[in-house]
Parts: C-alpha cells; sequence; structure tokens
C-alpha cells in the first residue's frame, strides 16, 4: 500500500533550520531541527529570562534542559572566564548545543547527555543553575530537581527558573522548602521567572 497524501517537502523538513539570533547583547546563529524545542525561534519564556539574568564572568553554570542551547551558549559568551555545562536527555538537543557552540567558536560551553541531574557534578560546584522548565515535568520530577540543585550550588550560588504561570505557586513553595528563600524576578502574562540562592 502506498501513502494516500504523497509529501515532496519531506527532505527539507529533514535539513536543520537556522535561528539567528542577540541574546545577553550577543549575536548568535543557532542550527534546530524539527523535534527539539521551539525550532523555528528563541520562544518567548527564553527571550523573557534573557533579560532578568545576572551572569559574571568567572560563573561556572548550568543550563539544565538546554534544547539546542540559546541560554547556555548566550549565557558562556558573557562568562568567558567561566564555563557552562548544557544537559539534556535528548540526544539530538546535546548534539545541536554542541555544534552551535563550535559554530558560534564558544569554547567554555559543552553539552552532555543527563536525565536532569544524573550525570552532573553535585557538590557545590556551580555558580548558577539556569532552566527553562519544559511546562509538562511532573511535579515530582521538579521535586528531585530541586535537592539535586541545592547539592550543586556552591554556597552562595542561585538557582534561576523561568517556568509558564501555571506553575508559578508550585516554584515559589518548593524553592522556600527547599532553599529557604524565594524571589520573583518577574511575572509577564505567560511567564514567571524565579530565583533561590543557597545560604
Amino acid at each position: 500500500m502506498s501513502c494516500m497524501f504523497v509529501r515532496d517537502d519531506i527532505p527539507g523538513l529533514k535539513q536543520d533550520l537556522t535561528v539567528k539570533t542577540n541574546l545577553l547583547n550577543h549575536d548568535l546563529i543557532l542550527k534546530t531541527r524539527w523535534g527539539v524545542f521551539s525550532p523555528r525561534s528563541i520562544d518567548d519564556g527564553t527571550k523573557l529570562f534573557m533579560q532578568y539574568l545576572d551572569i559574571s564572568k568567572d560563573d561556572k553554570c548550568l543550563d539544565l534542559g538546554c534544547g539546542y542551547g540559546p541560554i547556555g551558549l548566550a549565557v558562556a559568551k558573557s562568562c568567558p572566564n567561566g564555563e557552562v555545562h548544557m544537559v539534556d536527555k535528548d540526544f539530538i538537543a546535546v548534539e545541536l548545543s554542541n555544534n552551535n557552540a563550535k559554530l558560534n567558536n564558544i569554547s567554555n560551553a559543552k553539552a552532555y547527555l543527563s536525565d536532569a541531574f544524573l550525570s552532573v557534578n553535585k557538590n557545590n560546584y556551580f555558580d548558577q543553575i539556569l532552566s527553562n522548565v519544559p511546562a509538562k515535568v511532573g511535579r515530582e520530577q521538579l521535586s528531585i530537581i530541586l535537592y539535586d540543585a541545592y547539592d550543586s550550588l556552591k554556597p552562595g550560588g542561585k538557582i534561576t527558573f523561568v517556568t509558564i504561570n501555571g506553575l508559578r505557586n508550585f516554584i515559589k513553595d518548593n524553592f522556600k522548602s527547599v532553599f529557604g528563600n524565594y524571589k520573583k524576578l518577574k511575572q509577564g502574562q505567560k511567564y514567571t521567572i524565579s530565583q533561590a540562592i543557597k545560604e
């Protein structure tokens, strides 16, 4: 049996897409493809997130759930003396992130496969943990992530998440229970940026 509907655009759909953007005042060219998060353009949550990040030149940062790398790579350009670890559980995302690091001549960022913190240094290592948290992440998984994040941060380190507004109160309650503090950096129409500090 042959297919009823013949699509002649399949070869084109298999080609990588290109996103040209400016994040944290850095121009980036990013290759993406269908199947990764927001392949056509930088999503609104990430754009909002970028306006409220404060990165120091020596920071060691973790981009959790990096996708094709827009957050991690922009951050890496902002901490030239530091390093950025980008993790994702999707091997395509990891491959794209590493390719995009090369494409943009970024040598202080590396992507690797990890289901949340499974393959990540959990011993007071990072100055900042950043994530555009997927809307469909389960509450149990989020709780596990936050306890691991606490262990991974240096004292004084910051965790900053952008989430859909529907997760806002859950994040607030859990930041308070794990970190003992919570700060809302911004609440937009659809997204909230939340931060806690490891004291």
